[in-house]
C-alpha cells in the first residue's frame, strides 16, 4: 500500500513532486511544475543544462497547450452544449512526441492551474509513463 508523501508547504510539495516525477517516471530526463495562473515554472530537475530562455518558454508553451485561445473556445462550446457552468477544464493530459523525446503534461487534480511536466527519452514505454506519472500526481494531490 502506497503512503502519501506529506510535506509542510506548497513550495515543498512542488519540489517533492518534481523530484518524485524525475525519479519514478521511466526514462525521465527532466521534470517540472508550471503554474499557469502566474505563467511561471515553479520548479524543475533535468539531467542536461538548458538555456534559461528555453525554460522560461516552457511555462508559456504549457499555458498555450492547455488554455490557449482555441482550446478555451472548444471547452466553452462543449460546456455550453452540455449545460456545464463550472470552471473545470476538459483537457487534463497531453502527450507530445518530438524528434527525440516524449513530453507528458498532466494538470493537477485539485489545483487546475498547476501542470506537471515530464520529459522522457522517445523509447519510453508510454503506458508505464502514464501509470507512473498518474500515481505520483495522485500521491501529491496538488
Amino acid at each position: 500500500m502506497a503512503t502519501k508523501r506529506m510535506t509542510p508547504g506548497f513550495s515543498d510539495q512542488v519540489m517533492g513532486l518534481v523530484k518524485a516525477l524525475r525519479t519514478d517516471a521511466p526514462d525521465c530526463v527532466a521534470s517540472g511544475v508550471v503554474d499557469m495562473a502566474t505563467g511561471m515554472l515553479l520548479s524543475y530537475e533535468t539531467i542536461d543544462n538548458h538555456p534559461p530562455e528555453v525554460l522560461d518558454l516552457l511555462a508559456g508553451a504549457t499555458l498555450d497547450l492547455f488554455q490557449g485561445r482555441t482550446v478555451v473556445m472548444i471547452e466553452d462550446v462543449f460546456k455550453e452544449r452540455r449545460g456545464i457552468t463550472s470552471d473545470h477544464h476538459f483537457f487534463q493530459e497531453i502527450l507530445v512526441n518530438s524528434e527525440n523525446l516524449t513530453h507528458l503534461f498532466v494538470r493537477m487534480t485539485e489545483q487546475q492551474d498547476v501542470v506537471a511536466v515530464v520529459v522522457c527519452r522517445k523509447s519510453v514505454n508510454v503506458g508505464m509513463l502514464f501509470a507512473q506519472v498518474r500515481r505520483v500526481v495522485r500521491e501529491y494531490g496538488l
